[in-house]
């Protein structure tokens, strides 16, 4: 249990059975009445975001999450595996828990697996992962004021929109929370 006071970004909140992470919160003093602490709260598991008022001082139920750095092992066909680095437990993960995680992990690559109880919240991937580019169309100029893109098939079997310069078999670096192309790895 804790105190609206002692909120901060990232604490998981247990509200009637559901946890929700604290995305954002803010204390406010009004010149009449009492103080209460505003917070978009964002659900753990389906990613729901809502706002939420709590007056000051109020305890909420606060839940203890699990955040270890793991690395991907394989798909089994059913779950996907992932190693803790120093003990070598191995955890299976659901596919939905994984969501679209899965189009940007590579075999052997680190991760971030949130547990609570024991059971497997997510995955988190780092703010950018490189790939290399498995195939896609050679660009063609065309009359156009501005850079145009191309969709482009990463090695993870990913698709994902990049600029007409880029060939096949090029390392490119892409946001795995969008899938937003980032940039070109220079492969020296």
């Amino acid at each position: 249990m804790a105190s609206t006071n002692d909120l901060k970004n990232g604490l998981v909140l247990n509200l009637d059975g559901q946890l929700w992470s604290v995305v954002n919160f803010q204390h406010v003093k009004p010149g009449k009445g009492g103080a209460f602490v505003r917070t978009t709260l964002k659900n753990v598991l389906s990613g729901k975001v809502v706002d939420k008022t709590f007056n000051a001082g109020v305890k909420v139920d606060t839940a203890n999450v699990d955040r270890r750095e793991m690395t991907y092992l394989y798909y089994d066909g059913n779950d996907y595996v992932f190693m803790e680095p120093e003990t070598f437990e191995q955890v299976n993960v659901n596919p939905d828990v994984v969501g679209d995680a899965a189009k940007f992990m590579l075999e052997n690559s680190q991760v971030v697996v949130a547990r609570h109880e024991e059971a497997p919240l997510y995955v988190e991937l780092p703010a950018s992962v490189e790939l290399v580019v498995e195939h896609t169309d050679p660009g063609v100029q065309g009359d156009r004021s501005t850079g145009g893109t191309k969709p482009a098939t990463l090695e993870t079997g990913a698709e994902v929109q990049v600029p007409l310069f880029l060939n096949t078999g090029d390392k490119v670096k892409v946001d795995p929370r969008d899938g937003r192309y980032l940039s070109r790895v220079n492969s020296k």
